[in-house]
């Protein structure tokens, strides 16, 4: 039996059947419509909060105290204020360049090939930076597995033109985040032994000086240390340590690291045990970090002794934060609110919104979200986001669009619905579906607990998750159970191929960089490890692999399936949509094959993106009716 699907009752998520949004110059959402909201990506302040900049992802364009900088097209990797406020550092395609209010960008230090990685020093003088030392040999179009020919190293030169960089450390791996020392003198940086995803979790954190090129390491267990913050004092390195060994479930504790006593010490343990650090209070005594909290997320604080403090919880999410003092920088948006830049003073209760990316945007109706929540098979109370129809009737069945989220350990979020994505979620609502996002089993945001519940069942209990949801949804009036369709991307790709194998109920999918088999996928992809956590290796549980794998129950699929995907992704190579179509197209099942040339595991090309969102809307108008 499945239980009655109930709406969470809690501050700012109402429980009335409502629409959001107003007509201005737009009758309804369609694909074209969403490709022109504009998203906000770095975001950054001064630190007296005065002025502000962000980019605008779309068009690659700059602004700065709400005006764009002329001629500026291309895209930005980072950026941050001076001492004064006054001068705006950033780097784009490997230089870096300031501007003085909204004048023109000069480059800064003509000859430096940055990696990604820059900070400014606190006065102002200079940059430290990661760059790719010298690559051992000439260029062949002949590579070796697994060979990488270059290395990383840390340089400081002036932030000024034609400055000479030192390149004083040599780096003992690959570097990740770092930290500059509020003297100038030392960095802190994490560490892995190469560049490669599946490498990701063995990362170890390092002190180096700049002065002398010495390196030490300072966090180097079993456990993957990552994200190394000075406080402003210069007394302390905060960090983030994993359990021992590192899971792909994951599981962060924030560490305290004491430069002079050469110890460390856990923090208190934050709610979903995944936190992402943002950067010291000014007075050296909290950590600021940011995290998930169901279909939400927020930012809180971190004190040296004692519990975690919320310090800003919208109703929404927050994304692309940054720190300058005491004043934080980050994007805002809700399911009904398009992102927008805003800044926050520590301590103040209240955003101040800072851009006005989507003024004029188009804004016909969109069908209300609600937070929904059920009981799945083993009784474990499961969240996920219900958006209604445009013109919602009581007593009216609707078709039903179910999406399912990629990770297996990742979620669904109240961001804008309107967005531009693989899935057009107001678009859907527009043509009168009803669109529902569970957040199954793993998912983040709902503590560790919850996330490692299907460590080794991936396809099992979360499968039943779902399928109690969707059901509840039927039950409780607002979906029909004989017009349903199901998709997801990645993660989802594999759950739909699934879910399609298991039951009829569904009356079209699309699988987007799906696995098929899990034994061939986990000998091709760029991240294996997470497989190896949750089965075991192949050649010790070689029938589990073959269980777990959709290509197995192919011939039980009735659905007319559409089968999506980038022949350059190597998370999931496009070898794993040809196994699934020819099989599926061999057995005489309905099916499309679908192939994005250049596109990596997710898509961003403007002209895929518009292209996935309307084979989308046009795959489910054929066959749910």
């Amino acid at each position: 039996m499945t239980f009655p699907l109930k709406s969470r009752d809690r501050k700012g998520a109402g429980l009335a059947l409502a629409l959001c949004g107003l007509a201005f110059g737009a009758d309804s959402w369609t694909p074209e419509l969403q490709m022109k909201v504009r998203a906000i990506g770095a975001v950054a302040v001064s630190a007296d909060g005065k002025s502000s900049a962000w980019t605008q992802t779309n068009d690659r364009s700059l602004w700065i105290d709400g005006k764009p900088v002329p001629d500026w097209k291309a895209a930005i990797a980072h950026m941050a204020f001076g001492p004064d406020g006054k001068k705006l550092y950033f780097e784009s395609g490997k230089a870096f360049y300031a501007i003085v209010g909204g004048g023109t960008a000069q480059k800064v230090n003509q000859d430096a090939e940055s990696d990604g990685n820059f900070h400014l020093s606190t006065d102002g003088a200079a940059i430290v930076y990661v760059t790719r030392a010298a690559s051992e040999g000439k260029k062949s179009r002949i590579r070796e597995v697994d060979h990488i020919p270059y290395r990383h190293q840390i340089c400081i030169a002036a932030s000024q033109p034609q400055a000479q960089a030192r390149c004083t450390i040599q780096a003992p791996g690959y570097v990740g985040v770092m930290s500059l020392s509020p003297d100038a003198k030392t960095v802190a940086f994490e560490i892995r032994p190469t560049p490669f995803p599946n490498d990701s979790r063995l990362s170890d954190i390092y002190e180096g000086n700049l002065a002398t090129g010495e390196v030490t390491a300072i966090a180097k267990t079993n456990a993957s240390e990552t994200q190394p913050f000075y406080s402003p004092d210069g007394k302390y390195i905060a960090y983030l340590r994993s359990d021992d060994p590192p899971l792909q479930p994951g599981d962060e504790r924030i560490i305290l690291y004491d430069r002079g006593r050469k110890t460390s010490r856990e923090l208190a343990g934050t709610d979903d045990r995944l936190p992402r650090l943002i950067g010291w209070s000014a007075d050296s005594r909290q950590v600021y970090y940011q995290e998930d909290r169901g279909t939400r997320n927020a930012l809180f604080a971190m004190p040296l002794d004692g519990p975690a403090q919320t310090v800003y919880a919208p109703n929404g999410v927050v994304g692309h934060v940054s720190l300058s003092g005491s004043v934080l920088a980050f994007t805002r948006e809700s399911s009904s609110e398009p992102p927008e830049a805003f800044t926050l003073v520590a301590g103040a209760t209240t955003a101040q919104q800072v851009s006005q990316a989507n003024p004029t945007l188009a804004n016909p109706p969109m069908g209300k979200t609600e937070l929904v929540w059920w009981r799945s098979r083993d009784n474990t109370e499961i969240e996920g986001l219900l958006t209604y129809p445009v013109g919602l009737e009581q007593g009216k069945h609707y078709p039903l669009v179910v999406i399912l989220h990629g990770g297996p350990y990742g979620h669904f979020d109240e961001s804008f619905n309107g967005r531009a994505g693989i899935y057009p979620i107001a678009s859907f609502s527009a043509k009168g579906y009803a669109v529902f996002r569970p957040n199954p089993r793993a998912s983040t945001g709902y503590g560790r607990d919850f996330r490692y519940k299907n460590l080794k069942d991936w396809g099992g209990e979360d499968y039943q998750d779902i399928l109690f949801g969707t059901r509840s949804i039927v039950a409780m009036g607002v979906a029909d159970a004989q017009r349903m369709a199901v998709m997801g991307w990645s993660y989802g790709g594999f759950l739909t191929s699934w879910t399609i194998g298991h039951t009829n109920e569904f009356k079209a999918a699309a699988i987007g960089a799906g696995v098929s088999d899990f034994l061939s996928q986990t000998g091709t992809s760029d991240i294996r490890s997470n497989k190896i956590d949750a089965f075991g290796a192949p050649w010790d549980n070689l029938q589990f692999y073959m269980d777990r794998s959709p290509i197995k129950y192919v011939k039980n699929v009735q659905t007319p399936v559409m089968i999506l995907g980038g022949d350059a992704d190597e998370r999931v190579p496009i070898s794993q949509s040809y196994e699934l179509y020819h099989a599926l197209q061999s057995l005489g099942k309905t099916v499309k094959m679908v192939v994005y040339p250049g596109a990596p595991h997710g898509p961003t090309d403007p002209e895929y993106v518009l292209d996935l969102m309307k084979r989308h809307l046009e795959w489910v108008e054929m066959y749910v009716h």
